[in-house]
């Protein structure tokens, strides 16, 4: 992935930021997707009162895509007003490897521009996935 595709995502992200709904915690996350036939699905975090039913940026962002039939991704940048590069939590990598491969770049970034690329895998090693629902 060339530095001006990083930099497009990036961008993408922080522009989905924007869109945030996020009263309670004042903590707003972009998200922009990346698919394999070149289309790009954006997110943000959705707040909840009762915050067991807030929805993060990258879910928000992969719901569409599958929605529409996507399901085969290149890559992913998350933007958050944090100080530090922000990761997807944990049930985020969860739904990620349900549809993405261990390979797909993530690219955390924060609002100066500061980014870190890792891979799926690096970010959730072991997920558990359909594989593992195969029966013996």
């Amino acid at each position: 992935m060339n530095e001006e595709r990083i930099e497009f995502l990036i961008e993408q992200a922080n522009e989905a930021r924007a869109h945030a709904y996020a009263p309670y915690s004042n903590f707003r996350v972009g998200a922009a997707l990346l698919t394999k036939s070149n289309k790009l699905y954006l997110g943000c975090n959705i707040e909840n009162a009762s915050y067991t039913p807030t929805n993060c940026a990258e879910r928000t962002a992969i719901f569409k895509a599958v929605y529409d039939g996507e399901r085969e991704f290149e890559a992913i940048a998350i933007v958050s007003d944090g100080r530090n590069a922000t990761a997807p939590c944990g049930v985020c990598r969860q739904v990620l490897a349900e549809f993405c491969e261990p390979s797909m770049p993530v690219i955390c970034a924060n609002m100066e521009g500061n980014y870190k690329i890792l891979t799926l895998e690096e970010l959730i090693p072991m997920a558990f996935t359909k594989e593992d629902m195969e029966k013996i």
